[in-house]
């Protein structure tokens, strides 16, 4: 049985998602997909629809409008769960996650990981293409979050990654507060509170080259202020596994 699911959430990537399904198909280790779709108006779930009479591995779920990203990988979780995959992947459409790490993170987990993080910051700063102010910006972030939050993570922002089933039933998937990419601190911050061990892989990130990106002021005040509201709150919450 497939035991391995990618989820890629979409807004807006008809140049990239074509080419991002075939290219997870297309690796050794199988891998099924489940593409999370906020209501595209260029077309990216027709593209998906049309793939999928060639891939039967291909699902697709639609939501109306534009909803966050987190909120996506929240639906994606509870799918996951709900067709017992054992290996549930984050992912982004537009080739900044080399697909052929995939691999990498499930092995990690295979190996004893309960999370494993495809990381940009572990073995110094591997990104490509990125502007300065762009890579200065998501280093200090995470700096700032170990600041804040105590956890030793280097790649905070971080949104490649591998979770055991275990740690998605775990963890109230209700109760995950953020919608931007603060999501993705909230996510490693709880799954350390819970006792996972969560562990980094190296990874090179590089910059879209087709399409726009998603970051907006709004979602880097909301990671900012956030992961503030986020420690305070930990203190008055219980993480019994």
């Amino acid at each position: 049985m497939p035991d391995s699911l990618v989820i890629i959430p979409t807004y807006n990537e008809k140049e990239n998602i074509e080419r991002i399904i075939r290219k997870v198909f297309s690796l050794d280790t199988f891998f099924e997909i489940l593409v999370i779709d906020d209501g595209s108006p260029d077309g990216t779930a027709d593209i998906v629809k049309k793939l999928q009479q060639e891939y039967p591995a291909l699902h697709l779920e639609e939501r109306r409008g534009k909803l966050g990203l987190g909120t996506a990988y929240i639906h994606g979780f509870k799918w996951a769960l709900a067709h017992e995959f054992d290996f549930i992947f984050e992912m982004d459409a537009d080739f900044s996650h080399n697909p052929d790490d995939l691999s990498r993170l499930r092995l990690a987990c295979v190996n004893g990981a309960d999370v494993a993080i495809g990381s940009r910051y572990i073995n110094g700063v591997n990104v490509v293409n990125w502007p300065m102010n762009r890579v200065l910006m998501s280093y200090f972030a995470s700096m700032y979050v170990r600041f804040i939050t105590r956890i030793h993570i280097q790649d905070a922002t971080a949104g490649f990654k591998c979770y055991r089933r275990k740690v998605l039933a775990t963890i109230p998937l209700d109760q995950i507060k953020f919608v931007g990419y603060a999501f993705q601190i909230e996510m490693k911050f709880t799954a350390i509170k819970f006792g996972f061990k969560v562990v980094e892989v190296p990874i090179i990130f590089t910059d879209r080259t087709e399409g726009v990106s998603k970051m907006s002021t709004r979602i880097f005040r909301e990671a900012f202020f956030g992961v503030i509201q986020m420690k305070l709150s930990s203190w008055f919450r219980n993480y019994k596994n």
